[in-house]
C-alpha cells in the first residue's frame, strides 16, 4: 500500500528535507513548497520518515485531495473521505490547523467548522453514535492552495523536534530540527571539527553528534501513528531495529560547545547524556557509563577565551539576539565581537543563524551565502562565510 505524505519543515529547509528523502529507500518525491515537502512511500517508508528524518517538524498523511469552489463542495468532499479507516473507534478528531492561500474559501474559521461538521457526521453515521469521544482526538490539518484542498492526518503526535533528549532547553533554545537543517545546509562533514561558541543547551553540538553517529533522531520516542487503525507494530519494530543497527560510535572527530553561562552548559551536558542513552537503546538513566572515542566537549568561558586548536573546521552557532535575549543594540555589539573572534580562526568556515538581516555590517564581512530560514515562528537568516 502506498501512502501520500507531507513533511512540514522550517521555511528555507525544503531543499535539505528533499535531500534527506532521496537518501532513504522507497521514497518518491512529489513536490516541495513553502515549508513542506510532499512524497509517497509504503508503510515501512512511513515509519522510516518519522524516525529517521532530521529536519522535519511533522509528518502528515494525505487522506483527501480535491478542488473546492464552495462550502458545499468542501462539505461533500470531506464527508466522502473514509474517516472510519483513519480514526480509531475510541477517538474523535480535532481540526488543529487550517491554512488557506490564494483560494475562493479564505475564512479559516468557517473552513474549520465545515470540515469538522462533515467528518463528525460521517463517523457518527458509520459508528451509529450521536456524538464522538471528546478526549484523545486525532489531529487534522487542512491546507487549501489555489482552491486545491489537502486534508491531512497528523502521524507525529508531539512535533518531531522533540527528540526526547532535551529536557533542559535554556532561555531561548534553537529547535532541534532547525539546528539539524543548518548543519546540513553548512555542508559540514563528520571528518571536520565543529565548534559552537554560543552552545546554550547544546542543541547544535548534539544534533551534529547524532549525525556523526548516524543515529536516527526519533529512535527514543513514540508517534501518533501507533494509535491509528493501519498501524503495524511488526513493521515499526523492523524499521527501528534496522535504524538502530546503523548507529556507529567509531568516529574520532572533534565537536566542541562553549558558553559563558554555567547553568546552560550543565544543561547541555545533561542533554548529551540522555542523547547517548537513547543511542544505546536504553531507558534514560541520566548518566554516561562508557567512554566513547569522542563526545562533544562543553566548556564554560567568555567568547574568545577557549579556541579550538585545529587548523580548519566549522563554526556553526546561534548567538543571542535582540528578539530572543537582551536588547538589539547589545546583540549588534556582540556581532562585532563575533567578527573579531572568527578572524582569529582564519581557515574555519563560519555559519551563523540570527534574526538580524543586517548582521553582516556588524560582523565586518559580507557573507558568501545568506538563506532565509525560520526557527519556530521567528524569521531568521543563515549566513555562511567560507574560506
Amino acid at each position: 500500500m502506498q501512502f501520500s505524505l507531507t513533511a512540514l519543515c522550517a521555511v528555507g529547509a525544503e531543499k535539505v528535507v528533499s535531500n534527506e528523502l532521496r537518501k532513504l529507500s522507497n521514497m518518491k518525491l512529489v513536490e516541495g513548497s513553502f515549508g513542506k515537502v510532499r512524497f509517497q512511500t509504503d508503510l515501512e517508508g512511513l515509519y522510516t520518515s518519522l524516525i529517521a528524518l532530521r529536519t522535519v517538524d511533522r509528518v502528515l498523511l494525505e487522506i483527501g485531495c480535491w478542488i473546492v469552489d464552495s462550502f458545499d463542495s468542501l462539505f461533500e468532499g470531506v464527508r466522502n473521505i473514509p474517516w472510519e479507516n483513519f480514526i480509531p473507534n475510541d477517538r474523535g478528531l480535532h481540526i488543529a490547523k487550517v491554512r488557506s492561500k490564494n483560494s475562493i474559501l479564505h475564512s479559516e474559521v468557517s473552513i474549520q467548522s465545515v470540515v469538522h461538521k462533515a467528518a463528525v457526521e460521517r463517523l457518527c453515521k458509520k459508528r451509529h453514535l450521536n456524538y464522538l469521544p471528546s478526549e484523545k482526538n486525532a489531529e487534522i490539518r487542512v491546507h487549501i492552495e489555489r482552491n486545491q484542498i489537502f486534508v491531512l492526518l497528523d502521524l507525529s503526535g508531539d512535533p518531531l523536534f522533540k527528540r526526547g533528549y532535551r529536557l533542559e532547553g535554556g532561555v531561548a533554545p534553537l529547535r532541534e530540527t532547525t539546528a539539524a537543517a543548518i548543519i546540513l545546509l553548512s555542508l559540514w562533514r563528520r571528518k571536520s571539527p565543529l565548534f559552537d561558541p554560543f552552545c546554550g543547551s547544546g542543541t547544535i553540538a548534539i544534533e551534529a553528534t547524532l549525525y556523526a553517529w548516524n543515529m536516527a533522531p526519533g529512535l527514543g520516542r513514540n508517534f501518533a501513528v501507533s494509535r491509528l487503525p493501519f498501524a503495524d507494530t511488526m513493521v515499526e519494530n523492523h524499521v527501528r531495529e534496522a535504524l538502530a543497527a546503523k548507529v556507529d560510535f567509531n568516529h574520532t572527530i572533534a565537536i566542541y560547545g562553549n558558553d559563558s553561562n554555567k547553568g546552560v552548559v550543565e544543561a547541555a551536558k545533561a542533554n548529551l547524556k540522555r542523547a547517548y542513552e537513547i543511542a544505546l537503546g536504553r531507558k534514560l538513566s541520566g548518566g554516561i557509563r562508557e567512554e566513547l572515542p569522542f563526545l562533544p566537549r562543553f566548556t564554560i568561558s567568555p567568547l574568545g577565551e577557549n579556541l579550538p586548536t585545529e587548523e580548519r573546521g566549522y563554526i556553526i552557532t546561534n548567538p543571542p539576539y535582540g528578539r530572543r535575549l537582551g536588547e538589539k543594540t547589545d546583540a549588534e555589539a556582540l556581532y562585532g565581537q563575533i567578527g573579531v573572534f572568527c578572524r582569529r580562526l582564519p581557515r574555519w568556515n563560519t555559519c551563523i543563524i540570527t534574526d538580524h538581516a543586517g548582521f553582516e555590517s556588524f560582523f565586518g564581512r559580507k557573507a558568501d551565502s545568506c538563506k532565509e530560514i525560520t526557527n519556530g515562528a521567528i524569521e531568521s537568516y543563515f549566513f555562511q562565510f567560507g574560506k
